[in-house]
């Protein structure tokens, strides 16, 4: 029952936001500490979820994570970048949705990765990996991409990125390691706490900015969803470019199209006085819900190209 609704997490999302919509004061209650408290929730489930065994096989099995890692942090930016600048965004939105390109893989990545049939535990691998590179790199390439549109507070990010995602997920993993038989009867429960936070905290953002999402229509709409498709189709091929595996592809695709959009959520609220940074972020959570969720049954219906060498080892 748990892994059910678990694994209907884009219904979920799409449902919040639809109520968000129509009657916002339903979602909207969860906000000021609460969004960035659900944040670190998700991420301490992660920790939980992922342990150290899977940070180590970063540098073991680094010929299949690190290119994935690498996409995540140029393609998404890149297209962010592009599509703010094409669709003529205004400044706050336009930063807006670069800031959730330059964020870190979601951990919703790893449901669609089990749901896709592709490989889970390079996608755990891949989210664990990027999780930790994004004290660093979601700072610098936001700057880097967004400062000539505002003032972007590079140490702030950092600093509330380490506190929000990477403390959280170390948190985690600590307890996972210290507390193993606890863990493992809070694990069953943890996945789907985690969807809870995520589903709040879209709705939430949405139904605060309710109006001016029907303001700008269909041209924020376009450039969020058009960022999502772009990163599951340029990581497929550059994943089946450069990984030459079926699996591998599948997975990097889902990771590169797939951002930790509460953490982007977060990162505007706190840092930027504008709320319509947290826009786009929010509406991300959606897109990427939907297009991955359409990805795996796509992948799911499809056949299977497993080949011997397509997976990292076994787990212990």
């Amino acid at each position: 029952m748990i892994t059910t609704l678990t694994n209907a997490f884009p219904v979920w999302v799409l449902a919040a936001s639809a109520i968000a919509l129509v009657r916002p004061e339903f979602l909207t209650w969860f906000s000021g500490p609460l969004i960035p408290l659900g944040l670190a929730t998700i991420m301490l489930c992660m920790g939980m979820t992922v342990g150290f065994d899977d940070f180590r096989r970063i540098s073991r099995e680094r010929h299949l994570v690190l290119p994935g890692i690498l996409l995540q942090y140029t393609l998404m930016p890149a297209l962010g970048w592009g599509l703010a600048t094409v669709f003529a965004l205004p400044s706050p939105l336009a930063v807006g949705i670069i800031l959730v390109s330059c964020c870190p893989g979601g951990t919703a990545s790893n449901v669609i990765s089990f749901l896709a049939r592709a490989d889970v535990t390079l996608s755990v691998t891949m989210t664990a990996g990027s999780t930790l590179l994004a004290v660093l790199m979601t700072p610098i390439l936001t700057t880097w991409l967004a400062g000539t549109r505002v003032d972007v507070p590079t140490g702030d990010l950092l600093l509330d990125t380490l506190q929000v995602v990477v403390i959280p997920v170390i948190a985690g993993g600590l307890f996972k390691w210290q507390f193993p038989a606890l863990c493992h009867r809070i694990l069953p429960v943890a996945p789907l706490a985690a969807v809870i936070a995520i589903t709040l905290i879209v709705g939430s953002v949405i139904g605060t900015g309710r109006q001016q999402v029907l303001d700008a229509g269909v041209r924020l709409l376009l450039a969020v969803m058009c960022l999502h498709i772009g990163g599951f189709i340029l990581g497929y091929v550059a994943g089946r470019l450069f990984l030459r595996r079926e699996l591998a592809a599948r997975t990097v695709s889902i990771e590169v199209g797939m951002q930790n959009s509460g953490l982007g959520v977060v990162l505007a609220q706190q840092n930027f006085v504008n709320p319509l940074v947290a826009l786009p972020c929010a509406l991300s959570a959606l897109f990427h819900s939907v297009i991955g969720s359409v990805a795996a049954a796509v992948w799911r219906t499809g056949p299977t190209r497993t080949l011997p060498d397509s997976t990292l080892d076994e787990r212990p």
